[in-house]
C-alpha cells in the first residue's frame, strides 16, 4: 500500500510539470526516485505476500532473491562509499552541481535544495559561487538576468525576528568577497557540511542500517523457511499418493 501510494504521488507530482521543463532536469527530478523506488518495492512485496498467501515457491525465491540483492546492494554501497571516499565525494559534488544547473526548472528540487541548504546551514557544492553555474544566477557580464551574480534566499542567514522572508536577500552576493559575503549569507558549502554531518552521526546512520537490514534478513529467511515447509509438504503429498495402494496405508 505504501509503495503504491509513492507510485501515486510521484506520478501525480510529474504530470503537474510542465513537459519541457520536465525533461530537461529528468535526471536529478526526485518525482522519479520516488516512482521507481516505489515501484520496485511493490514488486518486491507483491511477490512476498501473494507467494506467502498461495503458498507459490517460484514468488517466493523471487522475493527472497529480490531482498537478498537489495541487502548486497547496500552493504556494497556501503562499503565502497567508505573505502572510496574521495570518489563518493566527488560523485556527490557532481549530483549537487547538476541539481544547481537546474535548480529554476524543477519547482521540486527547487524545494529540496532550499530545504537541504537551510538544514545544514550552507550555500552551493563547495562554495556560495558554485551558483553562477545556474543560467539564472551566472556572474558574466552578459547575464540579463536580474538575479545576476546573486545566490537563492536560501542561503541567508536566518533572522529569528524577521517575520516575512526577504526571497531577494541574496543579490549580488557573488560579486562579494568570502569575508563580506559571511555577513549574510552561508559561505561555505553543502559537501562539507554533509560530510561533517555524517562523522558526527556515525552511530545514528548505523543505527538506521541496522533498523534496515534486520527486517531484509528476516525476510529472506522466513522466506526460505516457508519455501522448504511448502517443498516438505509437496514431498509428503507425492509418497502419499504413491503409497495410497498399498495395503498397509
Amino acid at each position: 500500500i505504501i509503495s503504491m501510494v509513492m507510485v501515486a504521488v510521484g506520478v501525480y507530482a510529474r504530470l503537474l510539470k510542465h513537459t519541457e521543463a520536465a525533461m530537461a532536469c529528468l535526471a536529478v527530478d526526485p518525482t522519479i526516485l520516488l516512482v521507481v523506488v516505489g515501484v520496485l518495492t511493490f514488486l518486491i512485496t507483491f511477490c512476498g505476500c501473494v507467494g506467502s498467501l498461495r503458498e507459490n515457491i517460484c514468488l517466493l525465491q523471487a522475493f527472497s532473491v529480490c531482498l537478498t540483492v537489495v541487502f548486497l546492494l547496500q552493504l556494497a554501497a556501503g562499503m565502497l562509499g567508505f573505502v572510496f571516499s574521495d570518489k563518493a565525494r566527488g560523485k556527490v559534488s557532481e549530483i549537487i552541481n547538476g541539481a544547481i544547473v537546474h535548480y529554476r526548472d524543477d519547482l521540486d528540487l527547487q524545494n529540496l535544495i532550499d530545504f537541504g541548504q537551510k538544514e545544514f546551514s550552507c550555500c552551493g557544492g563547495v562554495s556560495y559561487k558554485d551558483w553562477s553555474q545556474n543560467m539564472y544566477f551566472n556572474c558574466t557580464a552578459a547575464n540579463p538576468s536580474r538575479e545576476r551574480c546573486s545566490v537563492p534566499f536560501s542561503c541567508c542567514l536566518q533572522d529569528a525576528d524577521e517575520a516575512v522572508i526577504n526571497t531577494m536577500c541574496g543579490q549580488g552576493m557573488q560579486a562579494m568577497s568570502y569575508l563580506e559575503a559571511s555577513a549574510f549569507i552561508y559561505t561555505n558549502g553543502c559537501i562539507d557540511k554533509l560530510v561533517n554531518w555524517i562523522h558526527s552521526n556515525l552511530f545514528l546512520l548505523g543505527g538506521i542500517a541496522l533498523g534496515l537490514a534486520v527486517p531484509q534478513l528476516v525476510g529472506i529467511l522466513l522466506a526460505q523457511i516457508l519455501i522448504n515447509q511448502i517443498r516438505d509438504q509437496i514431498k509428503l503429498q507425492l509418497y502419499n499418493e504413491q503409497h495410497r495402494a498399498d495395503p498397509w496405508y
